[in-house]
């Protein structure tokens, strides 16, 4: 597991690079919120109403490179995040995040997009925390969506903003029991831009290549790790997802996807021959396929070298019913090179998490 935390904390600092004269922001937010009682088996954790803060710092882009220009000057940088969830046995929360800010709206709507690793102060333990069934793990994935209005540089510096966020929590079933938690809330703060004297001038953006063009490419993906099935105790074993799709890049920034997946996974062939054994009123056959294959639509957001891919797909075949028919992806990827990617993302079934996946693919 420490592994696992490491690889996922590095994997975003090769998207920060040097350039001359940099400029940063450091915000400070407070909030107040609701957990999703998405599960019931959470409900009885759900005791009061979250409150917590959010600490930023932000570097931020001025066209000197051409996809800072491209995508409307976007700033990135890291989040500390700190939640109270008021109750004893969920604990709190505590996180580290890279993330990046995009703007609309002349720059007075600020989308954030963050990815990081969460701490739990008090997961599942079979003896001493047997009613946690959100956090199997001290340490998980934990992602954020943020929405801001705000106005910079009001006085020295100083600037505000107010909006909400969604933040997940969830041990990507690398540990069972991982019913996870959503948070919603509403949040305001304050910022502060260093150098705020010294005004700096965006470099405007190249004039739009109506012309632009690249043929569909083809895609070959392999995504790996472990994951436990919903008994817990069971044991983590091994999966390996194979992926195969076409994209079609309709800009410098966007591209569309269609593919299809093989999903094989040891821990899933366990999971149905216990399941049809133990409970034969469920009519499953201990013997049915535990392969799956899946076609998927997607859609890859290309930041520099970096890349957020969600995906959509739906199981075209699959013999364990107690699956759900649709299934998607939410994924990082970093570009080695041109035709070389590499990265991960979390693939699920609605609210339920099967998988931290870790992609090593190649685009042709």
């Amino acid at each position: 597991m420490k592994k696992i935390v490491f690889l996922l904390f590095l994997f975003p600092l090769l998207v920060f690079t040097q350039e001359e004269k940099p400029q940063y922001t450091f915000d400070l937010d407070y909030y107040y919120g609701s957990i999703l009682p998405h599960s019931q088996k959470i409900y009885h954790l759900i005791k009061a109403h979250p409150e917590g803060v959010f600490i930023a710092a932000n570097k931020k882009t001025f066209g000197h490179k051409e996809w800072e220009s491209r995508l409307n000057y976007p700033d990135y940088g890291m989040t500390f995040h700190y939640q109270n969830n008021k109750n004893q046995t969920l604990g709190d929360l505590y996180g580290l995040f890279l993330h990046y800010n995009f703007y609309f709206l002349n720059r007075n709507l600020q989308i954030r997009i963050a990815q990081g690793i969460a701490h739990s102060t008090n997961p599942y333990h079979k003896h001493q925390n047997y009613r946690n069934l959100a956090y199997g793990l001290n340490f998980m994935p934990a992602t954020f969506f943020m929405f801001s209005y705000q106005k910079e540089n009001i006085w020295e510096g100083l600037g505000i903003n107010a909006g909400v966020f969604l933040i997940h929590h969830s041990n990507a079933k690398l540990r069972t029991p991982n019913t996870s938690t959503n948070t919603v809330a509403a949040k305001f703060g304050i910022q502060y831009k260093l150098d705020h004297e010294k005004e700096r001038k965006y470099i405007p953006k190249e004039e739009k290549d109506t012309a632009f063009f690249e043929p569909f490419r083809v895609n070959f993906a392999l995504r790996t790790g472990v994951h436990e099935s919903h008994v817990i105790g069971s044991g983590r074993y091994p999966f390996y997802n194979i992926s195969a799709y076409a994209d079609k890049k309709i800009s410098k920034s966007s591209s569309f996807q269609l593919g299809v997946d093989l999903l094989l996974s040891r821990m899933r062939k366990k999971e149905i021959k216990t399941m049809g054994e133990a409970f034969p009123e469920k009519d499953i056959n201990p013997e049915a396929d535990y392969k799956r294959v899946g076609a998927f639509i997607g859609y890859e957001l290309f930041i520099n070298k970096l890349s957020f891919e969600p995906q959509l797909g739906y199981f075209i075949y699959n013999k364990y019913g107690e699956d759900k028919a649709i299934y998607q992806r939410l994924g990082l990827k970093y570009y080695l090179h041109k035709n070389f990617f590499t990265g991960f993302g979390l693939l699920s079934q609605s609210t339920k998490a099967e998988a931290l996946e870790f992609t090593f693919g190649v685009r042709l």
